[in-house]
Order: C-alpha cells, then sequence, then structure tokens
C-alpha cells in the first residue's frame, strides 16, 4: 500500500513538474507562430487603410452631414480638468484627424478598394471643411470664441493637413470657405501661445498663410523656429519648453511640425537658409532611429510620459521620414513597414479601443480611461491618424512592395547581426 502511495506521489509530482515545461513550450510555439507569421506589403497597407477608414468613418460621415455634434458624445476622463471647455473636442477630433489623413488623400483617384474609400473620405472632408466654418451651420466649430487658448492647438493641426494636402484639400475650396478659414486663423492671433511646443501651433498656422500667400506673421514663425533650435539637446531630441520631458512629443508635435513650417518657409522665403531646414530633417531621421529601435520584437512599445492615448501618433516621425523618402541608414522600408505594421496589429487587437458608437475610446490599448490626462477628451484621441503618413506613399513604393524584412529589434533578440547605435553631434 505504501508502495502504492509512494507511486501516486511520485506520478503527481512528476506531472507537476513537467506542466510548467510543457505550457512553456506551448507559449514558444505560439509565440513563434506569430514571429513567423509574415504578411505581404499589400496585406500590411490593406490593413493600415482599412483601419484608418475605420477610425475615420465616425467623425467625417456625422460631420460631412452636419451632425457631428448631435452624433458623437464628448467624453471626458476621469482627471478631467473642468475649466476646460468640453465643445473644443470637435475640433480637436476633426483637425488631427485630418492633419494624418492628408497624404494619404493626395493620391491619385483609382478604382481599387482603397481608392474608393479615399474618394469617399475626401468628399466627407470636404463637406465637413465646410460645416467646420460656417456660422450657419451645427458643425460651426469653436475656433475663437472661447476663454481657452486650446482651440490654437488643433486649428493648428488643420493649418498642417491644409500644408500636407493643398491640392486635395484647399483648392477644391469655394471662396467664401477659404475666406472664412483665413479669417478663422488670422482670428488666432489674439491667443498667447505657451513657452514650449506651442509655440509651433501659431507658426504652422503662419507657415500655411504664407503658402497660400496671404498675409502672415513672420514674426511668429521666426520666433518658434529660433526658439525650439535653442531647446534643442542633441542626438536628436528636442526639449519641449525650457526643461526636458522625456515623452513622445518630438513626435506628436515638435519634430514634424517644425519639419513642416520650414519646409513652407525655405520654398516661400528664400532669406531662411536652407540649412535650417536641413539640420530639422537630419534630427528628425536620428530621433526616427530610436523610434524604430523603441518597437519590440512582438510590436510592444515602451508606454511612458504624457498623452499615450494618442497611440500610434507616437510614430509620426518616423512615418514622415518613411513618407519623405529620407528614413536613416540602416533602416529599410520593410523594416519601417513590419515594425510599424507590428505595432498597430498588436495594439488594435485588444478589445476597447473603439466605443459602441465606433469612435475612440480613452487608452492606449483598449479602453484604460484612468491614463487620460486631464487636459484629453474623445476629441483628442484623433491625433492617432498622424501615425498613418505612410499610406501617402503609392501602392507600388517600395515601403508597400519590399519582402518584409526583420526590424531592429527583431534581430538583435534572435542573435542576428544588427547596426550599432552611436550617439550623433548634429
Amino acid at each position: 500500500m505504501r508502495r502504492r502511495n509512494f507511486l501516486k506521489t511520485a506520478t503527481a509530482l512528476c506531472f507537476a513538474t513537467a506542466l510548467p515545461t510543457v505550457n512553456a513550450i506551448a507559449q514558444k510555439r505560439t509565440k513563434d507562430k506569430v514571429l513567423s507569421e509574415t504578411y505581404t506589403g499589400a496585406d500590411d497597407r490593406k490593413y493600415w487603410a482599412d483601419l484608418l477608414y475605420k477610425i475615420s468613418e465616425p467623425v467625417l460621415y456625422n460631420m460631412g452631414k452636419g451632425e457631428l455634434r448631435k452624433n458623437m458624445q464628448m467624453g471626458v476622463p476621469p482627471l478631467w480638468d473642468n475649466n476646460r471647455n468640453k465643445d473644443v473636442g470637435y475640433l480637436e477630433a476633426f483637425g488631427r484627424l485630418i492633419c494624418g489623413l492628408a497624404p494619404w488623400l493626395s493620391l491619385p483617384e483609382d478604382n481599387t478598394g482603397e481608392g474608393k474609400q479615399r474618394k469617399q473620405l475626401i468628399e466627407w472632408t470636404h463637406e465637413s471643411l465646410k460645416h467646420s466654418v460656417n456660422p450657419d451651420s451645427p458643425d460651426y466649430l469653436v475656433w475663437s470664441n472661447v476663454q481657452s487658448p486650446q482651440p490654437l492647438v488643433d486649428a493648428a493641426f488643420a493649418a498642417q493637413a491644409l500644408i500636407r494636402a493643398p491640392k486635395v484639400l484647399w483648392e477644391p475650396l469655394d471662396s467664401i470657405t477659404k475666406q472664412r478659414f483665413i479669417k478663422e486663423f488670422k482670428d488666432l492671433r489674439k491667443i498667447i501661445p505657451y513657452y514650449n511646443n506651442w509655440l509651433l501651433f501659431s507658426a504652422t498656422i503662419e507657415a500655411f498663410l504664407m503658402l497660400i500667400d496671404e498675409q502672415c506673421d513672420d514674426y511668429r514663425i521666426e520666433m518658434a523656429v529660433r526658439k525650439i533650435n535653442e531647446w534643442y539637446q542633441g542626438d536628436g531630441w528636442y526639449s519641449d519648453g525650457p526643461k526636458f520631458c522625456m515623452d513622445y512629443y518630438n513626435s506628436f508635435v515638435i519634430q514634424p511640425m517644425l519639419v513642416d513650417v520650414l519646409s513652407v518657409y525655405v520654398h516661400k522665403r528664400k532669406r531662411m537658409h536652407v540649412k535650417v531646414y536641413d539640420d530639422a530633417v537630419q534630427r528628425m531621421q536620428r530621433y526616427s532611429e530610436f523610434l524604430a529601435r523603441m518597437i519590440s520584437p512582438e510590436g510592444t512599445f515602451p508606454a511612458f510620459g504624457r498623452s499615450l492615448t494618442y497611440r500610434v501618433g507616437a510614430f509620426q516621425a518616423l512615418g514622415q521620414v518613411a513618407l519623405m523618402e529620407k528614413l536613416p541608414e540602416g533602416i529599410s522600408n520593410a523594416q519601417a513597414r513590419g515594425a510599424l505594421t507590428a505595432v498597430r496589429r498588436r495594439m488594435f487587437s485588444v478589445e476597447g479601443n473603439f466605443n459602441n458608437k465606433g469612435y475612440l475610446d480613452f487608452g492606449f490599448a483598449g479602453s484604460q480611461p484612468d491614463i487620460a490626462d486631464s487636459y484629453t477628451n474623445t476629441g483628442s484621441l484623433y491625433l492617432t491618424s498622424v501615425g498613418f503618413l505612410p499610406l501617402g506613399l503609392p501602392a507600388d513604393h517600395e515601403f508597400w512592395a519590399a519582402a518584409p524584412e526583420k526590424w531592429t529589434s527583431q534581430k538583435a533578440w534572435s542573435g542576428e547581426p544588427f547596426k550599432k547605435d552611436y550617439a550623433v553631434n548634429y
């Protein structure tokens, strides 16, 4: 009997010992399957396009009919600052969304499924632009008539969208709508920006006015460029004002907006030395190397700093250098595409990124309202769109057409050779 009990106990112990090993093997197999699963560039592009369309549709469909305020509930997180005006959130949703959409909408028309998506979005966007500045529309947005500086921010994102896609977003507008935009943009001069990345918001609006040969305030542009350059810390990083913040604002705002402002300034005002623009691009290239290395083999990235609810907007700088065809040496188009796609597939596979009406919900990966900042509302979340800039590259571009490649962290963690990293002095 004792022997039988001993054998029974020993057998149980063996199984108990073996189970973790079996589970570990199963998990490894699952992980290996995920990591080895490859998608073509065409698969990746369709995934990006479908996802951006899903993000865009509720906002633009409703605003195109003048019903965004009616149908989009403007939610706020637990830490919401009650001194803020929620109505500005509709300008946030629209301005931020089209800022990321603009390059994609700039592509030529075609009869593909994606082409039909773009055509529909363009139609809705044109109608939305008209509603946004029409005082008689239910969706006339809050540009400056509130006791808050926030409209300056989101008007700047709208202006950046117009800078990025003037032929498809600005030129087709009727003269009345254009004049209304010009008036709203100029009225924003009464808002004094904070002494940080906000300087770029004023500069971006003035850069757009410069682009269309309208009277602009050069000083606001020069001041912003001068201060942002003073706040350059080295190795591709800018401080957000006099004090450094470790977060993704170099990508959310600072570097892409600086480059877009300078691109207009150099083009329209030859007195601004081209080297200032070249330096900004070079620094953004370096910064994008950090972003690329932050993407793990599994498609995750560090959740630190302010405004994590902007989700893949954290990778705007990397996407912009890809769009400009200026990826840093050592990062191929296929590597950038693979890493950025992995982030999307990982993040948006989590339940809860969208609410029951299809609008974005507070969170980083899923619904996580407690991580939202006090200045964030539902409209703020649409800055995630700026993470989709490479869709502005045509489908046959190498970014989409190249065969899949392992990105830096995949190589590093699989024992393969990968590029060493060094600080730069530009």
